[in-house]
């Protein structure tokens, strides 16, 4: 019985061309074909992708900044002047023994946290 090669028969005008040649190589050195490439992809990817991330976390910060205390005093309101002493003796000027204790109306279906005996 005949043995195959394992090779396949190019002619020798194939054998000259750049494509040839490029197969060959392609062959001994998968590296090239695959690896390469794909580290390209990622290396290239993290470059191009960097400016996209640092804009969507300077939008997030221009969102979520942090307010000076006159803002946080001005938020909602008219912008009131709060002194100290005089928010002390006002608190102060209140009757804070006479209270009731009343209980929070619950929504329909909501539990309210009795337990029945």
């Amino acid at each position: 019985m005949a043995v195959f090669p394992s090779k396949k028969y190019r002619s020798t005008a194939d054998a000259s061309s750049f494509a040839s040649k490029y197969r060959a190589t392609m062959a001994k050195h998968p590296f090239l074909l695959f690896g390469l490439p794909f580290i390209s992809v990622i290396v290239g990817a993290s470059f191009v992708l960097t400016p996209a991330t640092a804009i969507r976390y300077e939008r997030q910060d221009r969102r979520v900044r942090q307010l000076t205390t006159e803002e946080e005093l001005g938020v909602g309101k008219a912008g009131r002047k709060v002194n100290l002493k005089d928010e002390y003796y006002r608190l102060a000027a209140k009757d804070l023994d006479d209270w009731e204790q009343r209980r929070v109306k619950r929504l329909p279906g909501e539990h309210d946290g009795i337990i029945d005996p």
